[in-house]
């Protein structure tokens, strides 16, 4: 599948520092609030718990009062549904936050992990599974 993120940090400087760091393999998962939040983090995922924290997921994003880089729990997204468009290249687009609203090829998508709203086009259902984006159901209109 070929899934376009919106990330906000250079994911493979990422996945390498805190593969390093951790001592074991990160990956890059999606761009998501994890739930009715306006800003979307960049999730990462790691097949062992945090030996500190617990958790698999993490997300990086940037405090907009501070101007901070933040981590945190984003263990939430796991089973998490993104309904995704698709462009004419057979690109999949989704909608990373309550507020991020994308037009591709004359089709809209908004509403992140809170709802889905298009603008009629075909959508393609996907969830959060193992740190993967694994295909549910094409076509939920």
């Amino acid at each position: 599948m070929n899934i376009q993120h919106a990330s906000h940090f250079n994911r493979e400087k990422v996945t390498e520092h805190y593969s390093k760091k951790d001592g074991v393999p990160v990956k890059y998962v999606c761009t998501s609030a994890l739930g009715e939040e306006k800003q979307s983090m960049d999730i990462y995922y790691r097949e062992t718990p945090h030996p500190q924290f617990g958790n698999k997921y993490f997300g990086l994003f940037m405090n907009n009062f501070t101007n901070n880089l933040m981590i945190t729990n984003a263990d939430k997204i796991e089973g998490a549904e993104f309904a995704m468009i698709q462009d004419k290249d057979g690109k999949y687009w989704y909608s990373s936050h309550r507020h991020d609203c994308l037009f591709r090829d004359g089709c809209m998508i908004d509403g992140g992990r809170t709802y889905v709203r298009t603008n009629g086009c075909n959508t393609v259902l996907f969830k959060v599974e193992n740190g993967e984006m694994k295909c549910l159901m094409n076509d939920m209109q």
